[in-house]
């Protein structure tokens, strides 16, 4: 077990793969699946600075990516969700949704609601490059924002 662990551990080692399993780590996390990709894209900044720019394009690039993907499985799920269409709960968020139309892609980037999100924007059928345009803003910010505090916040070589 311990090196089946090791072998895992080595596998996902962001020094050694760097970009590429950042760019897989961020895809994933923008699915439905939980998975949070901050921690993986500062621990490869703090290892190699010189990769800033670079990581943070990757991290959005892959995120946006995963998200598109989020928006198709939205984009196909209409018998699933035809069961809750007559709740007030849906209804009002309908509503909200469709008054924003694309835009409303530019919240992916936020826990919990935001990959759900990408899924009803497709499902709505909201135009997808639109879409995919707000989720590339929104997530390449959030990613901005982010690694600028972190970096802020523990300063310092690794």
């Amino acid at each position: 077990m311990e090196l089946w662990i090791n072998h895992s551990l080595a596998l996902l080692a962001l020094p050694e793969y760097g970009l590429s399993t950042l760019f897989l780590v961020c895809f994933i996390s923008a699915t439905l699946l939980p998975l949070g990709s901050e921690p993986a894209l500062f621990g490869l900044i703090k290892l190699n600075p010189d990769l800033l720019w670079p990581a943070i394009l990757v991290a959005t690039a892959g995120n946006t990516l995963g998200g598109a993907v989020t928006w198709a499985m939205g984009w196909g799920s209409h018998r699933v969700v035809d069961k809750y269409r007559h709740s007030s709960t849906h209804l009002r968020a309908l509503d909200w949704l469709e008054r924003i139309g694309p835009k409303a892609c530019l919240l992916s980037w936020l826990p919990l609601i935001g990959d759900p999100l990408c899924a009803i924007a497709g499902w709505l059928k909201f135009p997808f490059w639109p879409c995919t345009f707000y989720m590339a803003t929104g997530k390449f910010l959030r990613y901005l924002v982010m690694t600028a505090s972190l970096l802020w916040l523990f300063p310092g070589s690794a």
